[in-house]
């Protein structure tokens, strides 16, 4: 059935000339019915050159990072099946042909390359660790699917991606690709995918502790506004908590004399009493706001055909 669709392979590039040739022709080995698109990010080397002599359609995106690429790739592209991988030669891409086939025979929008390596270059113990406790935190807030959240080797569905409202601009993008599955709850999967370490003389793009930050605070603003009721609700709790324990014992008092020589601690706790219960009615409002726009991307969701529909 694969072989019947249109098949596209996405690259983002930033300065990857050691690497970029041979994941180019590593994927037409791999799929040689499949476009194989890169799009350079301002690199300063020869990744369009190199790119462009191995076979790849070249194009350029101008707004710096990984998100702002991957939004201009899912516009501009089209196919019924997009493959999303780092240009960097640490994927497997002879796995790709076994990911698309389990898109379209099980009809599912999403298939993650989990990343499967015993060299300690190529996953890096922080990376590891980061990774675990970002997809733990992913978890515990939108569900469980996922075992690696932060791999950079998937494919989509048609639908997955012109449904996909990308915000993020830089690494926090495969983040933002999760959520987007887990809230619209499409039919995902997992499948394992050998990983290596980059070729010698290439460097990777990605800080560990400031992209893990960003990361980080991506989940929180998803959090926020994809459950507004348990974020605004859980601080207007946590502000309810604080007030009561502050008015207890101005009541005990004002109960034995009759007088309330804390005043301070009384304006303190009628505030915080008020900005609760405002805290509580946003979580409120904001849900109800919320629920129509999953509405509305579930409504652009289904509008297009799913993978095993004829192309």
């Amino acid at each position: 059935m694969a072989s019947q669709k249109r098949i596209a392979v996405l690259i983002p590039c930033y300065n990857e000339e050691k690497a970029i040739g041979t994941v180019v022709r590593d994927f037409i080995a791999a799929l040689p019915e499949a476009k194989i698109y890169v799009f350079d990010n301002n690199s300063i080397d020869r990744t369009v050159e190199v790119a462009h002599n191995a076979g790849a359609i070249v194009q350029h995106v101008g707004m710096q990072g990984k998100g702002n690429v991957v939004r201009r790739m899912f516009a501009d592209v089209e196919a019924d099946a997009y493959i999303l991988v780092d240009g960097d030669d640490t994927y497997h891409a002879e796995s790709a042909r076994a990911m698309v086939n389990n898109l379209f025979e099980n009809n599912l929008d999403m298939v993650v390359g989990r990343r499967v390596t015993d060299e300690v270059a190529a996953y890096r113990t922080g990376h590891r660790f980061g990774n675990w406790i970002l997809t733990e935190f992913v978890a515990r807030l939108f569900g469980r699917s996922f075992t690696d959240i932060l791999s950079g080797y998937r494919v989509f569905s048609r639908r997955f991606v012109k449904s996909f409202p990308a915000i993020a601009a830089g690494f926090e993008i495969e983040t933002e690709l999760t959520v987007h599955a887990l809230e619209l709850r499409m039919s995902i999967d997992e499948m394992a995918s050998p990983y290596k370490a980059r070729p010698e003389g290439s460097e990777s793009k990605l800080n560990t502790y400031r992209d893990g930050f960003r990361i980080l605070i991506t989940i929180l603003k998803l959090f926020r506004l994809e459950r507004p009721l348990f974020f605004f609700g859980g601080i207007g709790v946590f502000l309810g908590l604080v007030s009561v324990s502050l008015a207890v014992p101005l009541f005990v008092t004002f109960s034995e004399t009759g007088l309330v020589p804390r005043l301070p601690t009384a304006v303190l706790v009628t505030g915080l009493a008020i900005t609760s219960f405002l805290s509580v009615a946003s979580g409120l409002i904001l849900d109800t706001v919320t629920r129509g726009r999953h509405e509305l991307k579930r409504l652009a969701y289904l509008q297009i055909a799913s993978p095993q529909a004829e192309a």
